[in-house]
């Protein structure tokens, strides 16, 4: 028997069920609220999902409501709830989404020997008769009823095909063979769909469906794999939660239908630039993050660091990402400034802020960027602004930093030891104080007498984190004039030198003479 032939929009078009309010709220602490879960569904209805599983009614009072008020307020997706083969189930299922547009009753039972011996503790002819006596139940509510043989992947393949057929006889519409426990691997579930479809004898009156589960990371895969064997609707969810190592996520395979349609020539209804918005709104709802190198909606789906692909991305876009950001709702594509960073990026990104530096100031903030970026993980535009305007600031300096040694804590007095270098020559000097930073500028101070007062110390970070620059504000006062400057590093001692120098060299430039003892007498 050959595989039945379909018309070319059933050819093509893939139903897209989302089971985010149910398998994925099954995930261990991604529990919503009902206001919550009214929120994702109007975003689902938005974006274009076809069917909203809106949750299992009779687990509980709460969970019948949020189905109930889905129901209701679902505006064009079919709206499903879970039954077992059971008749409170699916009584209660009927009457959790007799509101909706379209109302469908998804009911299921295990048809694996495993699963029937040791769960349903039933023989195989007794779980036959519950998926005939079950289907016809839940059709006599609704016209749209949904079976699965729930752990189809580890099922006999004479028995599957047989209780397929009776469910589809009983009034199933739809067919779902679920990969449960996440067990199957691509071609193997490619063929056992393919078998199904070819082997039961009124498969082409009904749509299949897959469902497969993430154990061995190959849910999406999976899923890809049964609509090119003749599924039609891919069961998923927002970011792949669900129970254990969750789903198939809903954005991957629309993503991978619509990039790669050369391979996959199948449509769905969904509109993908809203994809990073049902993203950040599931995982806020949850208070699941979703990890940084996850594909599509990851932080890092479309930001680079590596100086080799940045060079690549400021070349042509197409050489390192193979879909538009804005497709999904990515704002744009992200060059993140790292110590992978290379010139090329270093150099747009000083454009991008504004800053037009030449050859030698160039490299010389590029040097100080790589230092800084070996200390810090990210380093943002506002750390790179300071970095430049400090580099600006002491381009013409005759004083400065070699480098700083600070002893400070409990046991005092601290002290600072410091190489200056002053117009070309080093000098150094070791001074105590009370505390590092008074320790610091009585150093500066022994080496370039002066008889500035400090009015203004002002510490501040210029990013978030614990690692995030120091930006340190010092005015200092002499002759009845005023100047302020400041410094920034990772280091806030090192900050704090910088900004006092900084001040000392604006406050007396034209007064510093070739020995540096005596410039500020």
């Amino acid at each position: 028997m050959t595989t039945k032939s379909t018309s070319s929009t059933d050819q093509d078009r893939v139903r897209i069920f989302d089971t985010t309010l149910r398998d994925g709220e099954q995930c261990p602490g991604a529990s919503m609220t009902l206001e919550e879960k009214l929120d994702v569904a109007e975003l689902l209805d938005q974006m274009g999902v076809d069917i909203i599983e809106a949750g299992f009614p009779i687990a509980s009072n709460g969970d019948f409501e949020s189905v109930a008020e889905v129901a209701k307020r679902t505006k064009k997706a079919v709206v499903a709830g879970l039954a077992r083969a059971a008749i409170k189930d699916i009584d209660r299922c009927a009457e959790a989404v007799k509101a909706a547009r379209h109302p469908r009753i998804h009911t299921f039972i295990s048809t694996s020997p495993v699963h029937m011996k040791w769960k349903l503790q039933k023989e195989p002819h007794e779980v036959f008769e519950m998926v005939i006596q079950q289907v016809t139940r839940a059709r006599n509510y609704v016209d749209d009823v949904e079976w699965s043989c729930e752990d189809g992947t580890r099922t006999e393949h004479d028995f599957l095909c047989r209780c397929v057929e009776a469910a589809i006889k009983a009034g199933a519409t739809t067919i779902n063979v679920p990969d449960t426990v996440g067990y199957t691997v691509p071609e193997e579930y490619f063929a056992l769909i393919k078998m199904i479809r070819e082997r039961v004898p009124n498969s082409d009156q009904a749509v299949f469906s897959v469902h497969c589960h993430d154990d061995l990371g190959m849910a999406v895969a999976n899923s890809l794999a049964g609509v090119s064997a003749g599924a039609r609707q891919i069961e998923c969810t927002i970011n792949g939660i669900g129970e254990r190592a969750g789903n198939a996520a809903l954005e991957e395979v629309v993503m991978a239908m619509r990039v790669r349609h050369d391979a996959m020539p199948f449509t769905t209804g969904i509109d993908p630039t809203l994809l990073m918005r049902a993203s950040r709104l599931v995982s806020a709802v949850t208070s699941f993050p979703v990890q940084y190198n996850k594909a599509i909606v990851g932080r890092n789906a479309f930001a680079h660091e590596s100086g080799i692909h940045q060079d690549g991305m400021l070349k042509h876009t197409q050489t390192y990402e193979i879909m538009r950001p804005e497709d999904v709702g990515v704002k744009q594509t992200s060059l993140v400034m790292g110590k992978h960073s290379g010139r090329h990026a270093f150099r747009e990104k000083l454009k991008e802020l504004g800053y037009e530096l030449g050859d030698n100031a160039l490299e010389d903030a590029f040097k100080r960027f790589k230092d800084l970026a070996d200390k810090k993980k990210i380093v943002y535009d506002e750390d790179i602004a300071a970095l430049v305007d400090d580099e600006i600031a002491q381009a013409h300096d005759r004083i400065k930093i070699v480098s700083l040694m600070v002893i400070a804590g409990t046991m005092g007095p601290q002290s600072a030891t410091l190489v200056l270098d002053i117009d070309g020559a080093h000098h150094t000097t070791q001074a105590t104080g009370n505390g590092p930073v008074d320790a610091i500028f009585n150093a500066i101070k022994a080496l370039v007498p002066h008889t500035a007062k400090l009015l203004l110390y002002q510490v501040h970070a210029v990013t978030e984190g614990t690692d995030a620059q120091a930006e340190v504000s010092v005015r200092l006062e002499e002759g009845g004039k005023e100047v302020t400057a400041r410094g920034t590093d990772p280091d806030t001692l090192v900050a704090s030198a910088r900004a006092y120098i900084n001040a000392l060299n604006k406050l007396a430039l034209k007064r510093l003479s070739v020995n540096p003892q005596t410039a500020f007498g």
